[in-house]
């Protein structure tokens, strides 16, 4: 099975909710033959998109999961991965991008960049992807792809240089202009099958030449060639042309920009040819591990399949026969019936069922080479672990996993739902390492925490569905963290007497705000006044005093602990005595270190008719919003602002009557600020007469 690695491409479709993503990867698995109708995302015919294949998927009309499928346009083979659009569900988009080589970002030519855009390309940006711009819906009233291009340099600072322009726009798109071969394009015959190759019609002749010259000039930078036969005005082959656009892409300075009409069957192919012409095969793309038994030096993988194997499983689903894990193989060969070992953990594992995935259903094979993305079933494992063969011990680099932010309190209707709610949360843990579940020790009650409303949700309702699960909610609570803002000495001594041997322990040193991170311990004990073993144990008196603040019983960051003396008792002292010297110490120094409640901060973006433009303004104004900017697009008005996410609860509902329904909003996490001294004392308030009570 030794296929040529240059022939395949692991690409992802990412994009802003609502820009057409699952539209596209419809009408790209219909060209390559892979389905043999179109279903449509909302789809009449009540089958729904092939990659949206979870039931809320088809009733939201919103992907949630990413899905993965494979197929073979010419002669090579694409996997594709359709990632969600909502913010809530980022790490989907983390995950695909982690073992993606090439990447098509799509736009909505009405939409432009909008806020997912910028984070989906900061993605991108953060694990070295090339991609390829597609600007969809070019039959809507509005389309403006110069506008698009324009937002892609400035908002998200790309080289983003069009090599296709339109014929006719809006409901007159009739097909476009390759300008690197300058050949008009028309999409005929059923569902745009047939690809027709005209002369440029006379009107836009002018129009091509000029885009054409800037397509030469921004890639004349990355061919001598190309630049010499410009300057000797000579006829220039395409191919001179395409290998310079490839350079620059893989070089991650050129954003090649392609534009079309999934929905009604323009532009598709191209971007195929695309694919296959400017996105990286596995082997143009560096990736790195780390070498477990030589203190983690970084390692080239090398792509070959004749190696050592190294997989990384980025993805977990529990199916119907037990739990799918999606695997991407970087080197070597993955076999049916061999057994691999699970680097993190040491464990050795058999592969029992090796699938390639095409959304939910699947096809058995035998065995995968380096740079295929498969799934493997019944093996236990969690996101982002490494598989190996046994001959080295390497670890694939992990991916970027942002902290919850929103949490709510469940409890189960009855003693059914209990066992199917921990099953539940066990598994969505797993699948999705921004979901966290715990129990509350004080309240009894369980926690879940997650990116946002949407996402706890989809998880309520999944629990509901897939587990029978009734559960009755709470309202929704801020991630609040406590901070210091000064400096504060501390000089504490625990001493206790009984019976026996005592508990003696001295610490003495200051606590100060840390710019940067969470924690920091920092040691300057000198003449042994407390003795090197116990030093372990002030650091972990100190971290247990991090996970309960003392203003509102929230989680302490930004906190840096020094000690510089102490004493200890030859008889008395012992680990835990210097734990509760620390854990004593820690709290003498916070009462008088200026303690402060912060709150995440999110970053709103609400888009809306123009005409609600001055609602929209105030009702942000209104929950503590600080308004950043305001952009007009046509007839609709972008608002974005930084707000405290308490106070966005529920904010869906009254956009949607504020604005008749017409607007809607998308949110990710920002930072994390001071909170008002108004709504501070409200919060330490209720934490007091909680704990009374």
């Amino acid at each position: 099975m030794n296929k040529d690695l240059n022939l395949v491409r692991n690409i992802g479709i990412s994009a802003h909710i609502d820009s057409g993503k699952t539209t596209l990867t419809e009408r790209i698995l219909f060209y390559t033959q892979r389905i043999h109708a179109i279903h449509e995302v909302r789809g009449k015919d009540g089958v729904g998109a092939t990659m949206d294949s979870m039931e809320l998927e088809k009733e939201r009309g919103i992907t949630i999961q990413s899905a993965a499928t494979y197929c073979s346009w010419k002669d090579t083979s694409i996997n594709i991965i359709d990632t969600p659009g909502h913010v809530d569900f980022t790490v989907e988009v983390e995950r695909a991008l982690r073992v993606l080589d090439g990447a098509i970002l799509i736009l909505c030519s009405v939409g432009g960049v909008q806020s997912q855009s910028i984070t989906v390309d900061r993605q991108m940006t953060r694990y070295n992807v090339p991609r390829i711009a597609f600007i969809n819906k070019c039959d809507r009233t509005g389309a403006n792809p110069e506008r698009v291009v324009r937002q892609l340099r400035e908002k998200l600072n790309l080289n983003a240089i069009m090599i296709q322009i339109p014929i006719g726009l809006e409901s007159d798109m009739e097909g476009l202009i390759d300008l690197v071969t300058m050949k008009a394009l028309y999409f005929e015959g059923e569902q745009g099958r047939d690809i027709r190759y005209d002369e440029i019609p006379a009107h836009l002749l002018e129009q091509a030449q000029e885009k054409r010259e800037e397509l030469l000039d921004a890639v004349s930078m990355f061919s001598d060639e190309l630049m010499e036969a410009m300057l000797e005005e000579q006829e220039i082959p395409a191919e001179l042309i395409h290998a310079a656009i490839r350079k620059g892409t893989l070089a991650l300075q050129l954003a090649p920009v392609m534009i079309g009409s999934a929905y009604k069957n323009k532009g598709v192919q191209p971007l195929l040819d695309a694919v296959q012409m400017y996105l990286p095969s596995p082997t143009e793309v560096v990736n790195k591990a780390l070498d477990l038994n030589n203190n983690e030096t970084e390692v080239i993988v090398s792509n070959n399949p004749d190696d050592p194997l190294v997989a990384l499983a980025f993805k977990l689903e529990d199916g119907r026969y037990g739990q799918l894990t999606y695997v991407r193989t970087y080197q070597g060969v993955v076999k049916k019936g061999e057994s691999i070992i699970n680097t993190r953990t040491g464990k050795k594992v058999k592969v029992g069922r090796l699938v390639r995935m095409h959304a939910n259903e699947m096809e058995e094979i035998d065995e995968a080479g380096a740079g295929d993305i498969i799934a493997l079933f019944g093996v236990d494992c969690a996101s982002g672990d490494t598989f190996c063969d046994g001959s080295i011990n390497w670890s694939m680099t992990s991916m970027h996993i942002p902290a919850p932010v929103i949490s709510l309190a469940i409890k189960p209707k009855d003693n059914k739902a209990q066992d199917n709610i921990s099953k539940a949360l066990n598994r969505f843990c797993k699948e999705d390492p921004t979901f966290k579940s715990f129990v509350d020790h004080e309240t009894g009650e369980t926690i879940i925490s997650g990116m946002g409303e949407l996402h706890l949700d989809v998880y309520i309702e999944r629990m509901k569905r897939e587990y029978k699960a009734e559960v009755e909610v709470g309202a929704p609570r801020v991630a609040y963290r406590e901070t210091i803002t000064q400096h504060a000495p501390f000089d504490y001594t625990h001493k206790k007497q009984t019976g026996g041997s005592g508990q003696f322990g001295r610490v003495a040193g200051y606590m100060e705000p840390l710019e940067e991170g969470e924690y920091e311990f920092v040691d300057k004990i000198v003449g042994g006044s407390i003795p090197r073993e116990f030093i372990p144990s002030c650091d972990k008196g100190f971290q247990a005093s991090l996970e309960k603040g003392l203003l509102i019983g929230a989680p302490i960051t930004g906190v840096r602990m020094l000690i510089n003396d102490g004493s200890y008792h030859a008889v008395d002292s012992s680990d835990m005595a210097f734990q509760q010297a620390a854990k004593g110490a820690f709290k003498e120094a916070y009462k008088k270190a200026g303690a402060m409640i912060m709150e995440p901060i999110m970053k709103v973006a609400v888009e809306g008719p123009s005409e609600f433009q001055g609602a929209i303004m105030g009702s942000l104004n209104q929950r503590r919003g600080m308004i950043v900017g305001t952009s007009d697009e046509g007839s609709y008005t972008v608002v974005e602002a930084e707000m405290p996410l308490s106070e966005m609860f529920g904010y869906s509902t009254i956009l949607r009557s504020l604005t008749q329904g017409k607007a809607e909003f998308s949110m990710e996490f920002a930072s994390y600020k001071q909170v008002p001294k108004s709504v501070a004392e409200e919060l330490i308030k209720d934490y007091e007469s909680s704990k009374k009570g």
